[in-house]
């Protein structure tokens, strides 16, 4: 379900409705089921998938600590298992390949369903050999272990099997085989990477010691699954948002007007922003005419601002909804736009994500304590992984790798960080060196949206070789330039005052002046272009 759909209009009042007359313990059993109704509106099958991960990091959770499960527990998350495995055979009326669609399913996704079912009647057993070992922290390890494959094991086949199997098409094809029938007609489930690393965290942390694991499986699902946030984010820890689910909440009328406007402002930057860049984006990309150097460029910042908006208007929507329930989610971007270098851009863009890969990969593969090359090596290996996790192409591999690259040359040259200048964000050489480092981010973002490596060539080798200013340029950035207008002047002001994270931060009578410039640049916008009425498009981040 699409936060811009007309189906979420009908889904979101009528679940606060509900909500907001249940008492906190039937609020989160509302909670939980609105999200399992959210998520399945894609594809019910799929639920399957967020039941492992939730009995896997529930049960290693609990055994990490010591606390051991009844039979009956046991037989009961057993069953639940075993009920999620039945979704891949739900009705499907129109099949053609066998009753209610089985045959089908079973042929397409016989591994993930013949592993589900071999966890639900085998994990208990393993459950009970690793409490078994007597030694407290070898079996420690061991459940993390447990949690680490399983979640991993999910993600790597259902992202990145046809992947792996393309990429050694050749050496498959040399052995004689044929790489055609190794494939499988695998369909990437929505949000799978963020809810994969967030119930990776929970175990982690109380691996660690930072955090308790909840006794209480509703609330853990709960913390798995809640819908705001629960296909694109944030990342939340669980020492953030599962004490604001276990413990009673209360909605104030503050709280609701803040909501709203998150909502508001998300939409904005989604609907209005973000989809009508994408026109721009995506003519020039299919390559569907003759375009200069010039409206190449014109359509690599028109993707910085697209995915920029489109993915923090969906983390705003996200907030503002979970706001409207009394939960507090964590801010996701800050004026990324305005970095002044690549260690101050990851700071500012995916907080959650790129906070997530310091904490549990680039800390513990030894950050910057072993030394200048080791500390190059880590940052190089983290930013390449964060490419992976992206997307299971070249394109977001060579992404991650420039970013890691990019990462290594100004920890080079720049050996600390640059002071606090005075002026703050809008001073004249903060201005220039965000500017020059935009440049360096778009050049990203071209890699990322390319659909090859020769694409980005092509792009480049025009907008270097080719460059040619004419009426379809002028029209070009007279379009961009109206629609991040109201953007760049909320950003700006919140820039001039530096403790604002975001326009919630404004006060009342700003809130609204941004809400009522928005409005009349999208009247303007409509009369100037007529753009047609192009429905909810999905957001960049759901492929991940």
């Amino acid at each position: 379900m699409l936060f811009n759909s007309p189906e979420f209009l009908i889904f979101l009042p009528v679940v606060f409705a509900l909500y907001a007359l249940s008492p906190h313990g039937r609020q989160n059993t509302l909670l939980l089921a609105a999200s399992y109704v959210f998520y399945g509106w894609w594809d019910v099958r799929f639920l399957m998938l967020i039941l492992v991960s939730t009995v896997v990091d529930y049960t290693t959770g609990l055994g990490m600590t010591g606390e051991r499960l009844s039979g009956r527990e046991r037989s009961k998350l057993s069953g639940l298992v075993l009920g999620g495995t039945l979704l891949f055979v739900v009705p499907d009326w129109g099949a053609a390949d066998g009753w209610f669609g089985m045959r089908g399913a079973w042929s397409s996704n016989w591994p993930a369903l013949a592993a589900c079912v071999g966890f639900a009647v085998f994990g208990p057993s393993l459950f009970s050999l690793i409490f078994g070992i007597e030694d407290e922290e070898r079996r420690r390890r061991a459940f993390l272990a447990a949690s680490v494959v399983a979640n991993l094991g999910i993600l790597g086949f259902f992202k990145y099997f046809n992947f792996f199997i393309e990429s050694a098409s050749a050496l498959i094809g040399g052995l004689g085989g044929d790489p055609q029938s190794f494939r499988l007609d695998i369909v990437l489930p929505v949000g799978i990477s963020f809810y994969t690393f967030q119930t990776m965290s929970y175990t982690i942390d109380v691996y660690r010691g930072d955090v308790a694991p909840t006794r209480s499986l509703r609330d853990f699902a709960l913390y798995v699954a809640f819908f705001p946030q629960l296909v694109a984010g944030p990342i939340e820890r669980a020492r953030h948002l599962l004490p604001q689910i276990t413990n009673p909440r209360v909605i104030r009328p503050g709280q609701f007007r803040e909501g709203v406007f998150l909502i508001a402002w998300g939409m904005f930057k989604k609907v209005y922003i973000a989809d009508n860049c994408a026109v721009i984006v995506n003519q020039v990309f299919a390559g569907v005419g003759d375009f200069s150097g010039a409206e190449h460029l014109i359509a690599v910042y028109a993707f910085a601002f697209q995915i920029y908006c489109d993915f923090s208007g969906y983390s705003d929507i996200a907030r503002g909804v979970a706001r409207l329930m009394g939960i507090d989610l964590m801010v996701n971007f800050n004026l990324p736009y305005f970095a002044q270098n690549p260690s101050d851009f990851w700071r500012r863009w995916h907080i959650s994500l790129s906070s997530w890969l310091r904490d549990y990969l680039y800390i513990p593969l030894g950050g910057n304590r072993g030394g200048l090359h080791a500390t190059y090596r880590n940052l190089f290996l983290t930013m390449l992984l964060g490419g992976l996790w992206h997307g299971a192409t070249w394109t977001m591999i060579v992404w991650g790798a420039y970013h890691g690259l990019v990462l290594c040359a100004h920890r080079a040259l720049f050996r600390r960080e640059a002071k606090p200048t005075a002026g703050g964000l809008l001073a004249p050489r903060v201005v220039l060196q965000a500017a020059a480092y935009f440049q360096v981010t778009c050049l990203g973002w071209l890699i990322f949206r390319a659909t090859s490596m020769a694409q980005v060539g092509s792009f480049l080798a025009s907008i270097f070789g080719g460059w040619r200013w004419g009426a379809g340029a002028n029209a070009m950035a007279g379009e961009l330039a109206l629609l991040v207008a109201p953007l760049l002047l909320v950003q700006l002001f919140q820039a001039s005052k530096e403790d604002l994270m975001e326009p919630l931060e404004l006060a009342p009578a700003r809130r609204m002046a941004v809400a009522m410039t928005g409005l009349g640049l999208c009247l303007i916008h409509w009369i100037l272009f007529q753009p047609a009425l192009r429905g909810g498009q999905d957001f960049i981040y759901f492929q991940f």
